[in-house]
Protein backbone atom coordinates (compact mmCIF):
# COMPACT_ATOMS: atom_id res chain seq x y z
CA UNK A 1 0.00 0.00 0.00
CA UNK A 2 1.63 3.31 -1.29
CA UNK A 3 0.87 6.65 1.18
CA UNK A 4 0.04 10.07 -0.53
CA UNK A 5 1.98 12.57 1.14
CA UNK A 6 0.59 16.35 0.44
CA UNK A 7 3.21 18.79 0.37
CA UNK A 8 1.49 22.09 -0.88
CA UNK A 9 -1.39 22.55 -2.39
CA UNK A 10 0.06 24.24 -5.62
CA UNK A 11 2.90 21.57 -5.59
CA UNK A 12 2.14 17.57 -7.21
CA UNK A 13 1.63 14.87 -4.68
CA UNK A 14 4.53 12.16 -4.42
CA UNK A 15 3.56 8.83 -3.76
CA UNK A 16 5.42 7.09 -0.95
CA UNK A 17 6.42 3.84 -0.28
CA UNK A 18 5.24 2.38 3.34
CA UNK A 19 9.15 1.29 4.59
CA UNK A 20 10.75 4.29 3.16
CA UNK A 21 12.67 6.94 5.56
CA UNK A 22 9.97 9.58 4.53
CA UNK A 23 7.13 7.68 6.11
CA UNK A 24 9.50 7.11 8.96
CA UNK A 25 10.28 10.59 9.63
CA UNK A 26 6.63 11.74 9.09
CA UNK A 27 5.34 9.30 11.69
CA UNK A 28 8.66 10.41 13.82
CA UNK A 29 7.10 14.21 13.70
CA UNK A 30 3.82 13.84 14.63
CA UNK A 31 4.57 11.56 17.53
CA UNK A 32 3.23 13.23 20.58
CA UNK A 33 6.20 13.47 22.85
CA UNK A 34 7.82 16.54 24.89
CA UNK A 35 10.55 18.67 22.73
CA UNK A 36 12.31 19.51 26.12
CA UNK A 37 13.28 16.43 28.43
CA UNK A 38 14.84 17.69 31.78
CA UNK A 39 17.70 14.56 32.47
CA UNK A 40 17.39 12.83 36.15
CA UNK A 41 19.30 14.36 38.79
CA UNK A 42 22.56 13.00 39.55
CA UNK A 43 22.58 9.58 41.72
CA UNK A 44 23.50 10.61 45.33
CA UNK A 45 27.05 8.52 45.29
CA UNK A 46 29.50 8.23 48.00
CA UNK A 47 31.38 11.28 46.70
CA UNK A 48 28.60 13.47 46.83
CA UNK A 49 27.64 12.44 50.14
CA UNK A 50 31.28 13.07 51.39
CA UNK A 51 31.47 16.49 50.11
CA UNK A 52 27.95 17.19 51.35
CA UNK A 53 29.20 16.05 54.93
CA UNK A 54 32.56 17.90 54.48
CA UNK A 55 30.83 21.08 54.07
CA UNK A 56 28.17 20.70 56.24
CA UNK A 57 31.26 19.61 59.34
CA UNK A 58 32.98 22.84 58.09
CA UNK A 59 29.87 25.05 58.40
CA UNK A 60 28.77 23.35 62.04
CA UNK A 61 32.21 24.29 63.24
CA UNK A 62 32.31 28.11 62.37
CA UNK A 63 28.90 28.86 64.11
CA UNK A 64 30.17 27.01 66.93
CA UNK A 65 33.42 29.36 66.93
CA UNK A 66 31.62 31.85 66.44
CA UNK A 67 29.02 31.26 69.30
CA UNK A 68 31.42 30.28 71.83
CA UNK A 69 34.26 32.96 70.76
CA UNK A 70 30.71 35.26 71.66
CA UNK A 71 30.14 33.24 74.88
CA UNK A 72 33.70 33.27 75.93
CA UNK A 73 33.62 37.52 75.31
CA UNK A 74 30.98 38.19 77.78
CA UNK A 75 31.58 40.07 80.76
CA UNK A 76 30.22 37.71 83.89
CA UNK A 77 31.06 34.42 81.87
CA UNK A 78 32.41 31.77 84.33
CA UNK A 79 35.85 30.62 84.88
CA UNK A 80 35.36 27.00 83.40
CA UNK A 81 32.66 27.94 80.77
CA UNK A 82 34.99 30.79 79.50
CA UNK A 83 37.59 28.61 79.48
CA UNK A 84 35.98 25.87 77.35
CA UNK A 85 34.29 28.68 75.33
CA UNK A 86 37.93 30.07 73.94
CA UNK A 87 39.08 26.80 73.40
CA UNK A 88 35.89 25.35 71.25
CA UNK A 89 36.24 28.38 69.78
CA UNK A 90 39.94 27.83 68.28
CA UNK A 91 39.39 24.23 67.82
CA UNK A 92 36.04 24.70 66.24
CA UNK A 93 37.72 27.01 63.72
CA UNK A 94 41.21 25.40 63.54
CA UNK A 95 38.99 22.15 61.91
CA UNK A 96 37.01 24.13 59.63
CA UNK A 97 40.37 25.66 58.34
CA UNK A 98 41.29 22.13 57.78
CA UNK A 99 37.82 21.04 56.27
CA UNK A 100 37.85 23.83 53.97
CA UNK A 101 41.28 23.47 52.82
CA UNK A 102 41.29 22.00 49.55
CA UNK A 103 43.31 18.87 49.85
CA UNK A 104 42.63 15.47 49.04
CA UNK A 105 42.04 12.52 51.69
CA UNK A 106 43.73 10.23 50.11
CA UNK A 107 47.03 12.06 50.63
CA UNK A 108 49.64 10.35 52.85
CA UNK A 109 48.60 11.08 56.25
CA UNK A 110 46.09 13.92 55.60
CA UNK A 111 43.22 11.37 56.67
CA UNK A 112 44.57 10.33 59.80
CA UNK A 113 45.10 14.82 60.43
CA UNK A 114 41.24 14.96 59.99
CA UNK A 115 40.05 11.90 61.68
CA UNK A 116 42.35 13.39 64.84
CA UNK A 117 40.88 17.00 64.31
CA UNK A 118 37.24 15.82 63.79
CA UNK A 119 37.55 13.31 67.04
CA UNK A 120 39.28 16.19 69.33
CA UNK A 121 36.78 18.62 67.98
CA UNK A 122 33.83 16.37 68.72
CA UNK A 123 35.14 16.00 72.50
CA UNK A 124 35.28 19.66 73.11
CA UNK A 125 31.90 20.33 71.67
CA UNK A 126 30.84 17.72 73.93
CA UNK A 127 32.64 19.29 76.91
CA UNK A 128 31.26 23.37 75.81
CA UNK A 129 27.68 21.34 75.73
CA UNK A 130 27.68 20.38 79.23
CA UNK A 131 28.87 23.35 80.23
CA UNK A 132 26.85 26.38 78.30
CA UNK A 133 23.39 23.77 79.03
CA UNK A 134 23.01 24.66 82.62
CA UNK A 135 24.12 28.48 81.86
CA UNK A 136 21.11 30.84 81.11
CA UNK A 137 21.89 32.90 77.85
CA UNK A 138 24.25 30.17 76.48
CA UNK A 139 21.44 28.06 74.93
CA UNK A 140 22.98 29.20 71.45
CA UNK A 141 26.98 28.39 72.42
CA UNK A 142 25.18 24.73 73.71
CA UNK A 143 23.12 24.15 70.42
CA UNK A 144 26.11 25.22 67.71
CA UNK A 145 28.14 22.66 70.26
CA UNK A 146 25.57 20.30 69.75
CA UNK A 147 25.34 20.79 66.28
CA UNK A 148 28.89 20.68 65.49
CA UNK A 149 29.55 17.68 67.60
CA UNK A 150 27.15 15.63 65.49
CA UNK A 151 27.96 17.20 62.32
CA UNK A 152 31.80 16.03 63.17
CA UNK A 153 30.33 12.60 64.01
CA UNK A 154 28.58 12.00 60.46
CA UNK A 155 31.61 13.01 59.02
CA UNK A 156 33.66 10.49 60.49
CA UNK A 157 31.33 8.29 59.37
CA UNK A 158 31.63 9.03 55.49
CA UNK A 159 35.09 8.84 55.63
CA UNK A 160 34.63 5.18 56.43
Amino acid sequence: MNMTLWVADHLPTVTVPPGSAATRLRRLATATRPLVTTPPPPPRDAPYQFLEDRFACAQACAECARECAVRASLVGAYGSARRIGIMCAEVCDTTCHLLSEDGSVEVDGTETRIRLQLEWCRSVCLEGVHAFEGLTGAEAAASACRTCAEACTAFMAALD
